[in-house]
């Protein structure tokens, strides 16, 4: 016999919020489909190590589902019209992906964006050199790393270099099974007592994360730096550079390996570059995968996130503003200015990025009420900033209460969180620079554990519920 219910219990259900773990809500399709989905997710991980492989992976993607580049749309003198899949690369570090919908530009877009960057290390200019009878790499690292935390582990190098003669060659090393790795050393613990004595941050400086590439000197005893000589020796031999070809290049270290599932559930993945790749392809398949979306649904996936978004690949760039100003030019007979302007203050943002989840070994800079939590599902974060919302920006409640709606109505399980205490730190998005066109935004994505680090941790149905909301505010 069933107990009837309490009137307290009748109104707490009524009144109160419980925030739901997806594996407790979906049920066995839906569980496969979140398996099925991460398995995309963990091989675009795997292809995506950098920003540039990432960018040409999701190029690749759109053209085989049927998105042409900008320039041979624009060429072809055609007008977009709904349905109508185009892309827009800039410089190879960013891309953004259009799929028209069935109202013109100017009535806005449904935008998820989200950055390709991720915390790595990156060679200086002019970075071998040799010592102690070793060769090495200086380097310098790119965005907010945890420094010690990249040392005594497998790296692998990827570059674009561009050559004296103006060719590019493309340089990966380190990782396939049969290829060397590179590695920054730390001190024994036996010899360490001075570095004991340093904070945590400064346990590993920046100037000390150089990298080892070798030892093997070259046989000529004329030769004052042998090894460095032999280790240019192999290069120029298999990719046909030199030393001052550094100077045209990008570099870049980061852990060596695949993605691989975490847990002996598999519920987990372990990856490097979650932040953000994990809301640049969410928000890719969504785009891709929108059924005649009313607005025009957008895949803003851009660059230079981890260091301010400055640069021409970055959010703060007018690189998306002039793309959209070229489409509208192609969709209106006489162009101007207001159209522009229209058509970027009545878009909507999802600011596509990860959240810090709760992490019950750390728990003393969360707020466990307004954290998220691994496994329930995407989440909505209001504002940013640090401390007092410094550099944030805050949805209006009635945007809030839109995209709230919109996943309701979807069956997407969410939840909300704040990136720890108020006052233990904080942290920002591309948000502020979408609103500055005047559109409604609001931060959304993933909830990740080790944030920065070399590997870091989502879990596999935050990441599905991620991509199926992202697919509703497109669809919308």
């Amino acid at each position: 016999m069933t107990e009837e219910k309490s009137k307290g219990q009748i109104l707490e259900e009524k009144l109160t919020k419980k925030w739901d773990f997806v594996w407790d809500k979906v049920d066995g399709k839906e569980e496969q489909a979140i398996y099925d989905f991460s398995k995309g997710y963990m091989e675009f991980l795997d292809v995506g190590k950098t920003e540039r492989l990432a960018a040409g992976e999701v190029i690749r993607q759109a053209e085989e589902m049927g998105y042409e580049p900008i320039e041979f749309f624009l060429e072809s003198g055609k007008t977009p019209a709904p349905g109508t899949k185009i892309y827009a690369n800039n410089r190879g570090k960013a891309v953004v992906l259009f799929h028209f919908g069935q109202k013109p530009l100017t009535d806005g877009m449904q935008i998820v964006g989200a950055h390709l960057d991720a915390p790595r290390i990156d060679l200086k200019s002019f970075p071998l050199y040799e010592d102690g009878g070793l060769g090495l790499l200086k380097t310098h690292y790119y965005g907010g790393v945890r420094k010690y935390q990249w040392v005594a582990m497998p790296l692998a190098l990827h570059g674009t270099v561009v050559r004296k003669d103006g060719t590019i060659v493309e340089v990966s090393i380190g990782e396939k099974a049969d290829e060397p790795v590179f590695m920054i050393s730390d001190l024994l613990p036996h010899l360490a007592k001075d570095q004991n004595q340093r904070k945590l941050h400064e346990g590993i400086a920046g100037e000390e994360l150089n990298i080892i590439i070798g030892s093997v000197p070259f046989k000529d005893d004329k030769v004052s730096e042998k090894i460095k000589l032999n280790l240019l020796n192999i290069l120029n031999k298999k990719y046909d550079i030199e030393e001052a070809d550094f100077v045209s290049a990008e570099f870049e270290a980061v852990p060596a390996g695949q993605a691989r599932d975490l847990g002996l559930d598999r519920s987990l993945i372990a990856a490097h570059g979650h932040d953000d790749r994990v809301c640049g392809y969410t928000g890719m398949k969504a785009v891709f995968e929108a059924e005649s979306p009313v607005h025009t649904a957008v895949a803003l996936l851009v660059d230079k996130e981890e260091t301010g978004s400055h640069g021409n690949t970055g959010m703060d760039s007018k690189f998306f503003e002039f793309t959209v100003a070229e489409l509208l030019g192609a969709s209106m007979e006489s162009y101007n200015d207001l159209a522009l302007k229209r058509a970027l203050r009545r878009s909507k943002v999802l600011s596509a990025d990860v959240n810090a989840g709760f992490d019950p070994t750390f728990p003393s800079v969360m707020d466990p009420k307004n954290s998220s939590y691994l496994g329930k599902g995407v989440v909505l974060t209001k504002y940013t900033g640090s401390r007092g919302k410094g550099g944030c920006n805050d949805a209006n409640a009635e945007f809030v209460g839109e995209v709230r709606n919109i996943f309701d109505a979807n069956a997407v399980i969410w939840q909300t969180g704040e990136l720890g205490k108020v006052d233990q730190g904080g942290g920002g998005t591309i948000a502020y620079l979408m609103a500055a066109y005047d559109m409604d935004v609001i931060d959304c994505g993933v909830p990740v554990l080790s944030m920065h680090a070399p590997y870091e941790i989502v879990s596999k149905a935050d990441v599905y519920m991620t991509y199926k909301g992202y697919k509703a505010f497109v669809e919308a």
